[in-house]
């Protein structure tokens, strides 16, 4: 399946934000929101050591930049692009916040929640759901990742 450029570019976006993150030891994870158009409305990255916060995640703070924005909690017709498949406290952030698309990189075989370990984002036992679009750059969302990883003092 041929990915649009569109996601491509916004995932191109959120790779330069987590290429960042490792500057304050936080693992390199980039996240954004858009609005139905393509704007982006918030961005984020892990915040978590920088912080002081365990919910620090990208997405997290990318959807609340989102949410200041438009000035509500709902970000109905948004999408959620995120270099790393999100965890199980992202994508139930993603769904309460009634994001519309999440589109991800990197998979996360570990404790991702859209698709590899877990399937959150599209339960139907729940309430609300989210269209998932994963693996977009894959590898290139999973380099920074593995080099992090690759240092002894992050693991």
């Amino acid at each position: 399946m041929r990915v649009p450029a569109q996601w491509e570019a916004l995932m191109r976006e959120a790779l330069a934000d987590a290429i960042a993150a490792p500057e304050t030891g936080d693992i390199p994870i980039g996240a954004l929101v858009t609005d139905s158009t393509g704007r982006i409305l918030g961005r984020g990255r892990n915040q978590r050591e920088a912080n002081h916060d365990p919910t620090g995640h990208a997405e997290i703070v990318a959807i609340r930049a989102a949410c200041r924005v438009i000035g509500s909690s709902r970000l109905d017709g948004c999408t959620l692009v995120t270099t790393l498949e999100p965890c199980v406290m992202c994508a139930g952030a993603a769904l309460t916040a009634r994001v519309e698309r999440v589109v991800f990189g990197a998979w996360d075989d570990k404790a991702g929640a859209a698709g590899s370990r877990y399937d959150v984002l599209r339960d139907r036992r729940l309430p609300l759901s989210a269209e998932v679009i994963g693996g977009v750059l894959e590898a290139e969302c999973a380099a920074p990742l593995t080099a992090f990883f690759a240092n002894p003092r992050n693991e």
